[in-house]
């Protein structure tokens, strides 16, 4: 693993231990690099009613479009597990966003052109899955679909 996807890693970890996970009791942490070496980083958020929980992609993603940014996406990575006594994500199989997310991913990846990596991480231990958007998400629908770029 290089030394970028080891920081994405970590900084996804350090996200993952500020998520707001009561219900599920299971954390994750998203980091995106930037096209300009930048970094943001985004944690679920769960709410009572489950339907309007933010996943920690989302969160990130939308963090980035706030700033006018979803356009300069050049990878990101992803880790999650059930939490500890003390909140912290624990497991060592890497976790892959969700369909949700990946549709979100995809979004940013048309918009700024790019078809950039997701490292899925776990959150403790070494292993990590590396993929393209257009791996987790084959033929997906997005702005390409409407005219747009």
């Amino acid at each position: 693993m290089n030394d970028d996807v080891d920081s994405l890693i970590e900084r996804a970890r350090a996200a993952a231990r500020n998520a707001h996970a009561p219900y599920s009791r299971f954390a994750v942490g998203a980091a995106v690099l930037l096209t300009d070496g930048s970094v943001v980083t985004g944690a679920n958020v769960e709410n009572a009613s489950y339907g309007l929980s933010l996943c920690a992609e989302t969160v990130a993603i939308a963090t980035l479009s706030a700033a006018g940014r979803i356009r300069d996406v050049a990878a990101i990575g992803v880790i999650g597990g059930a939490m500890d006594a003390d909140g912290r994500p624990t497991g060592t199989a890497p976790v892959r966003p969700c369909g949700r997310c990946r549709q979100v991913l995809n979004e940013a990846a048309q918009m700024g052109g790019r078809d950039f990596p997701i490292h899925c991480g776990a959150a403790e231990g070494g292993a990590v899955e590396s993929y393209r958007v257009s791996t987790l998400l084959p033929d997906a629908f997005g702005p390409r679909d409407l005219g747009m770029n």
